[in-house]
């Protein structure tokens, strides 16, 4: 593969069936485009579904159990080698604009520039989610999330209109001067993330087409008690009083995604105008999805396709155009494409990543393996570990170890029956739950995320001094506080 600038951009929280390019009827201009000149990968998965985690291993390209970034109050400090770090030592330029969520500008996060960087809140980010287990407090920042839903501007639709111009002037003025070797760009916007507020012009395009979610209605909600677990602790859903207030939410969401889009097209439009087309690819994702109401579950925090799917979009020289792949992929296959984008596929620049370069995939490779998502941060009892075998996919629980959950995708793309306990698939269950086995021990993984935990929590003055600090809903963007309750 020929050498070339990367730009990778990342936004926040977007579920890929909402892209027009997906079949939705969101309006996604931009990113069709760029899958419509590239391939895009159906079936992609975070490694952990919440933001401090599914960016730390992004960054190192393992997963979340192989580097020990638990949750969203244990961000990235640089401690291990990122493909940043190992790129600007080879002399790489290699810049990243917008959020980070790692844990501060003063750790050497291995970028040459750092531009508006948002990072975790005080340098500690939410240590309210680490108080896990039989005892967990009840959250209280759902009404933030129910509240803020509707039109408007929020300090997210601003800080993202200020990443994209940073980037179109960060191309503009810096990008040329860096010709010896490819550069890299990380553009990283917090849309769609909440606050559910989008542009006016976006919102009410979507207020009376948007559908009530799937599984809403409290009779259709699933029953597994880690499901049950994650809804009553977080309690998002109790406030929204009826239907037209989960439509604003929604309609608030799908607005953000058209915004970001926007967004997403001016940075492309500058790559193209400065004559980087012909010598820089692309790629599109995001660190998690989003409930956005199915089963009664907002935000994400659990392992549904809403939640642990990612757009996957790659496009550029070489890169196969119109193409569409199902075969599963991973977070930790972006650290492999980037060195071999740039030309730095060389065996000193690894460690044990786990990954398949996307370019080898977007090419038709399908190599056996067990891509895997796991999760061990806030309202949840332990660990919860998800493999994709094929056409499986298998979620497995510490807490609940005789409630597993198994899902048939070819057949069940929207996970509508639960076949963890039918003994029809007895077989099935034992295969998976023996390649989770081969890849991780979940009780021992699930034993050393707590005890990091818990030794987090007692540097911060033990567990009633953190209850005291409050939770807030989302992290602050530079210049902002966060509104702890």
């Amino acid at each position: 593969m020929t050498p070339a600038n990367l730009l990778i951009i990342m936004s926040d929280e977007h579920d890929p069936r909402w892209m027009g390019s997906s079949g939705s009827f969101v309006a996604t201009p931009n990113l069709d485009r760029l899958a419509a000149r590239g391939t895009r990968f159906t079936d992609a998965y975070t490694t952990c579904p919440i933001c401090v985690p599914a960016r730390a291993a992004f960054a190192v390209g393992k997963y979340t159990h192989q580097i020990g970034y638990w949750d969203n109050a244990d961000p990235y400090e640089g401690a291990v080698p990122s493909w940043h770090h190992r790129l600007r030592g080879k002399g790489h330029r290699v810049v990243s604009v917008g959020k980070l969520h790692f844990r501060s500008t003063r750790d050497d996060n291995g970028f040459s520039e750092e531009i508006i960087p948002m990072n975790v809140w005080e340098e500690k980010g939410d240590l309210y989610g680490l108080l896990r287990g039989d005892d967990m407090p009840p959250r209280h920042d759902g009404k933030k999330l129910a509240g803020l839903a509707g039109p408007g501007e929020s300090e997210y639709t601003w800080y993202d209109r200020e990443i994209a111009s940073r980037a179109q002037v960060w191309l503009r003025e810096e990008a040329p001067r860096y010709r010896e070797r490819p550069w890299v760009l990380f553009v990283s916007f917090v849309a769609p993330h909440f606050p559910l507020t989008a542009p006016p012009h976006w919102y009410y395009r979507y207020l009376d087409r948007v559908p009530m979610p799937k599984l809403y209605a409290k009779d259709e909600r699933p029953a597994h008690p880690a499901v049950r677990d994650q809804a009553e602790n977080t309690g998002y859903d109790q406030h929204f009083k009826d239907e037209q207030a989960v439509k604003r939410a929604r309609a608030g969401y799908l607005g953000l995604v058209s915004s970001l889009d926007e967004n997403i097209g001016h940075v492309l439009d500058t790559l193209e105008d400065c004559g980087f087309g012909g010598n820089t690819r692309v790629l599109y994702t995001s660190d998690h999805g989003d409930n956005l109401g199915a089963r009664g579950l907002w935000g994400k925090q659990v392992l549904y396709e809403e939640a642990a799917k990612v757009p996957m979009i790659l496009a550029g020289p070489g890169v196969p155009a119109g193409i569409v792949r199902s075969q599963p992929a991973s977070h930790v296959d972006v650290y492999p494409s980037v060195m071999q984008c740039v030309g730095a596929d060389a065996p000193e620049m690894y460690d044990g990543q786990p990954g398949v370069s996307l370019f080898r995939l977007a090419a038709g490779e399908n190599p056996a393996r067990t891509v895997l998502s796991e999760y061990h941060a806030s309202s949840s009892r332990s660990g919860e570990f998800m493999i994709r075998l094929g056409r499986w996919k298998y979620v497995y629980y510490v807490q609940y170890p005789g409630a597993p959950q198994l899902f048939d995708l070819a057949a069940d793309p929207e996970e509508l029956r639960d076949l963890g306990t039918d003994p029809a698939h007895a077989g099935v269950r034992r295969e998976c739950e023996q390649r989770l086995r081969a890849l991780l021990d979940p009780d021992d993984v699930d034993r050393r995320a707590k005890r990091r935990q818990a030794g987090i929590v007692a540097a911060n003055g033990g567990r009633e001094a953190v209850i005291r600090r409050g939770s807030f809903a989302y992290s602050p963007p530079p210049g902002f506080k966060a509104e702890l309750v």
